[in-house]
């Protein structure tokens, strides 16, 4: 991976904030949301329950009117169930005086209807066998039946009271009908749900057979399956949130109404509730925005800044590897505890690690016993020159007799004598030659650009040097040396060595002491 590849520090940092922003602005809107959501929830929970309860209290009271209506007319005709003219008066003054009931009738204690209001030939003069009639007349109590077909073929239910004598004898029931179906009392009591958005009410009998809906194809559906139903029907009052017989999610309060075991269910779609939710969090957008945004500024301001001085650290450390200079790291401004820190340690680092790269480079191309360049380096220094063709000599040296000072003083002072020679090949040799220890008491000088008698010329000073110096052995020591050019005598550089050893060697025959060009036998001797 390249440098070029890795992020840098300023676009971590803004990424980090970019990321912190959009959380905290997602986690914002959405807690919001939540909290708008719940509230909104609990308060349509709170309200439909409310306005069912309502509604079950109106309805109930309706009932329990009815009741007395019908009970006060029985009363007043117990003693006069003869008396067609009385019981038709009766009837029509029920259905006239009020809109409680769709129809009115009487009939004895045998169900056969003596008044009916409005008049109906189908039903005047028949004998009730309808469950809410035969219901009404076992039971010889104030009853609301269930929902059932009556002799005319609609769907209705029944509020029957039973009418005693004097005597305390059965003589009949009086009785109104609710037509299901049709207008009647609940779409006046009832009406609609006060929002027009979906939401609606309905009333369950106690089986959860629905006897009221705005709708009113759903008159007589079951709904026993709903929850909510379930729940109302038996008795209880509350709100839930449910999923309707339709697959649709509600939030529903319903109320029980205890004089006929019915029950109101007052429901709002969930999705039509919530849908102010999204306008609740589109404000706070618009209201938090240019803070967040101010804020996150601030923060790409900030970052760029923080960033900076490490950018610029992180740079110069670079080239300083490069340049072997930390100027450029003095001048970068830590403004801060962190950067000033590193800034410092950077500084002392890299001239440290400098100064110490400096050190093993020179150990790695120099001998360490005597300072001149080593034999790995010398070969990589002639391949180059071969590579390129570069004209040069080679002189290759060695001490006579070395063996014997070692044998004779000790290697320490060997060490010394060698040291001796190198410091004398560097006296002699030019700026641009090279000094190199091969190995032992054996050294070679690179002289670039020089031919085999220029080389042959500084060997013989540097031959003199030695034998007329007193060394470190406390005597004057000689060497023998041969000399080699190439390209002239040799294409590679293992030729060239072949004939500066093949030089060397005969110089040693020759009584050592003595330069001998490659190729030549004539020898120079002091």
């Amino acid at each position: 991976m390249t440098k070029y590849q890795y992020l840098k520090l300023k676009h971590l940092i803004i990424g980090v904030a970019l990321a912190a922003f959009l959380i905290t602005l997602v986690s914002s809107l959405w807690s919001g949301y939540r909290v708008n959501v719940n509230t909104i929830k609990a308060n349509s929970l709170e309200t439909n329950r409310v306005y069912a309860q309502k509604l079950a209290e109106t309805a109930n009271a309706y009932l329990d009117g009815s009741f007395q209506i019908l009970g006060y007319s029985a009363e007043t005709i117990a003693d006069d169930m003869d008396d067609e003219q009385i019981l038709i008066k009766e009837t029509e003054r029920i259905k006239m005086q009020n809109d409680m009931f769709n129809s009115v009738l009487i009939t004895n204690a045998d169900g056969l209807v003596l008044s009916v209001s409005p008049p109906s030939i189908e039903v005047q003069g028949e004998v009730l066998t309808s469950p809410g009639a035969t219901e009404a007349l076992e039971q010889k109590v104030p009853l609301v039946s269930k929902p059932y077909e009556g002799i005319t073929g609609r769907l209705l239910i029944f509020i029957s009271h039973p009418i005693f004598n004097d005597a305390g004898q059965y003589v009949g029931l009086i009785g109104g009908t609710i037509y299901l179906k049709e207008e009647n009392v609940f779409y006046k009591l009832l009406g609609k749900h006060y929002y027009d958005d979906g939401s609606y009410v309905f009333v369950v009998d106690e089986d959860g057979r629905i006897i009221y809906h705005e709708d009113p194809t759903r008159i007589n559906d079951e709904a026993i399956e709903n929850k909510v139903v379930q729940d109302v029907v038996a008795g209880n009052s509350g709100a839930q949130q449910i999923v309707n017989t339709k697959g649709v999610e509600m939030l529903a309060g319903y109320s029980a109404i205890p004089l006929s075991k019915w029950g109101v269910v007052s429901q709002r779609p969930l999705e039509v509730a919530l849908s102010p939710s999204m306008d609740h969090v589109k404000n706070m957008t618009f209201v938090a925005m240019p803070l967040l945004v101010f804020c996150l500024v601030l923060v790409l301001w900030a970052a760029t800044r923080i960033a900076r001085p490490l950018q610029q650290l992180a740079t110069f450390t670079e080239e300083s590897l490069d340049t072997k200079n930390v100027s450029s790291l003095e001048s970068v401004s830590g403004w801060y505890y962190e950067a000033s820190s590193l800034k410092g340690a950077l500084v002392r680092s890299l001239s440290f690690l400098q100064g110490q790269v400096s050190f093993f480079k020179d150990q790695s191309i120099t001998d360490p016993l005597t300072g001149v360049t080593n034999r790995r380096t010398m070969d990589a220094l002639l391949a180059e020159w071969t590579d390129k063709e570069l004209p040069h000599s080679i002189i290759l040296l060695d001490l006579d007799h070395f063996k014997s000072i070692n044998d004779t003083y000790g290697h320490a002072v060997g060490d010394k004598v060698l040291k001796f020679l190198a410091e004398n090949m560097q006296a002699v040799a030019r700026d641009v030659d090279i000094c190199c220890r091969y190995g032992g008491e054996e050294f070679i000088l690179l002289l670039p650009n020089t031919t085999v008698t220029e080389a042959e010329y500084v060997a013989e000073q540097l031959r003199e040097k030695l034998a007329t110096t007193v060394s470190p052995c406390g005597r004057a020591v000689t060497l023998s040396a041969g000399v080699a050019e190439y390209p002239i005598m040799a294409a590679t550089t293992e030729e060239l060595f072949e004939a500066a050893d093949a030089a060397l060697y005969q110089a040693k025959q020759a009584g050592r002491n003595c330069v001998i060009i490659a190729g030549q036998e004539q020898t120079q001797q002091i």
